[in-house]
Protein backbone atom coordinates (compact mmCIF):
# COMPACT_ATOMS: atom_id res chain seq x y z
CA UNK A 1 0.00 0.00 0.00
CA UNK A 2 1.28 3.51 -0.46
CA UNK A 3 -0.15 6.91 -0.08
CA UNK A 4 -0.43 9.32 -2.50
CA UNK A 5 -1.06 13.32 -3.19
CA UNK A 6 -1.71 14.56 -6.50
CA UNK A 7 -2.55 18.51 -7.35
CA UNK A 8 -3.77 19.37 -11.04
CA UNK A 9 -2.86 22.97 -12.14
CA UNK A 10 -5.36 24.63 -14.38
CA UNK A 11 -3.00 26.57 -17.19
CA UNK A 12 -1.70 29.92 -15.10
CA UNK A 13 -2.43 33.50 -16.79
CA UNK A 14 1.50 33.76 -16.53
CA UNK A 15 3.28 30.17 -17.57
CA UNK A 16 6.87 31.50 -16.76
CA UNK A 17 6.07 32.91 -13.37
CA UNK A 18 4.35 30.23 -12.22
CA UNK A 19 7.23 27.36 -13.63
CA UNK A 20 9.80 29.92 -11.95
CA UNK A 21 8.11 29.70 -8.13
CA UNK A 22 6.98 26.18 -8.74
CA UNK A 23 11.06 25.27 -9.83
CA UNK A 24 12.60 27.47 -8.16
CA UNK A 25 10.40 27.88 -4.51
CA UNK A 26 8.01 24.81 -4.28
CA UNK A 27 9.88 21.89 -5.79
CA UNK A 28 12.63 22.28 -2.75
CA UNK A 29 9.99 22.92 -0.04
CA UNK A 30 8.43 19.79 -1.34
CA UNK A 31 11.75 17.38 -1.34
CA UNK A 32 12.34 18.42 2.58
CA UNK A 33 8.83 16.57 3.34
CA UNK A 34 9.79 14.01 5.50
CA UNK A 35 9.27 10.34 4.39
CA UNK A 36 8.80 11.59 0.59
CA UNK A 37 9.76 8.89 -1.71
CA UNK A 38 8.82 9.82 -5.12
CA UNK A 39 7.80 13.71 -6.39
CA UNK A 40 7.00 13.32 -10.64
CA UNK A 41 5.59 15.69 -12.39
CA UNK A 42 3.32 15.19 -15.74
CA UNK A 43 3.09 18.06 -18.66
CA UNK A 44 0.75 18.51 -21.74
CA UNK A 45 -1.92 16.70 -19.88
CA UNK A 46 -5.23 15.86 -21.88
CA UNK A 47 -8.26 15.54 -19.61
CA UNK A 48 -10.85 13.15 -20.83
CA UNK A 49 -13.24 15.69 -20.48
CA UNK A 50 -13.29 19.23 -19.65
CA UNK A 51 -10.36 21.50 -20.05
CA UNK A 52 -6.35 20.25 -19.99
CA UNK A 53 -3.96 20.63 -16.98
CA UNK A 54 -0.92 22.49 -17.15
CA UNK A 55 0.88 20.48 -14.62
CA UNK A 56 0.36 17.48 -12.76
CA UNK A 57 2.04 16.88 -9.25
CA UNK A 58 2.20 13.69 -7.67
CA UNK A 59 4.12 12.84 -4.54
CA UNK A 60 4.20 9.49 -2.70
CA UNK A 61 4.92 8.19 0.79
CA UNK A 62 5.28 4.16 1.86
CA UNK A 63 1.48 4.75 4.04
CA UNK A 64 -1.05 7.25 4.69
CA UNK A 65 -0.09 7.80 8.19
CA UNK A 66 3.68 8.61 6.88
CA UNK A 67 1.89 11.08 4.61
CA UNK A 68 -0.36 12.83 6.95
CA UNK A 69 2.88 13.10 9.45
CA UNK A 70 4.46 15.08 6.68
CA UNK A 71 1.68 17.33 5.49
CA UNK A 72 1.75 18.30 9.56
CA UNK A 73 5.49 18.78 10.13
CA UNK A 74 7.26 22.14 9.79
CA UNK A 75 8.29 21.19 6.42
CA UNK A 76 4.51 20.48 5.48
CA UNK A 77 3.24 23.40 6.90
CA UNK A 78 5.84 25.63 4.69
CA UNK A 79 5.07 23.68 1.69
CA UNK A 80 1.41 24.42 2.55
CA UNK A 81 1.89 27.91 2.79
CA UNK A 82 3.52 28.08 -0.52
CA UNK A 83 1.00 25.72 -2.07
CA UNK A 84 -1.61 28.66 -0.94
CA UNK A 85 0.63 31.10 -2.99
CA UNK A 86 0.90 28.77 -5.88
CA UNK A 87 -3.26 28.57 -6.18
CA UNK A 88 -3.15 32.40 -6.64
CA UNK A 89 -1.10 32.04 -9.80
CA UNK A 90 -2.77 28.51 -10.98
CA UNK A 91 -5.92 27.46 -10.15
CA UNK A 92 -5.48 23.87 -8.48
CA UNK A 93 -7.45 20.92 -7.41
CA UNK A 94 -5.74 18.32 -5.39
CA UNK A 95 -6.88 14.98 -3.51
CA UNK A 96 -4.95 11.92 -1.32
CA UNK A 97 -5.48 8.75 -1.65
CA UNK A 98 -4.24 5.35 -0.67
CA UNK A 99 -3.62 3.05 -3.60
CA UNK A 100 -3.11 -0.43 -2.58
CA UNK A 101 -3.98 -2.59 -5.15
CA UNK A 102 -2.41 -3.67 -8.46
CA UNK A 103 -4.96 -4.74 -10.76
CA UNK A 104 -2.52 -6.62 -13.79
Amino acid sequence: MTARFIALYETPADPSAFDRHYRDIHIPLARRLPGLRRYTLGRDVVAVRGEPYYLVAEWEWDTMEELRTAFASPEGRATAADAAHLQELAPVRSMIYRADENVL
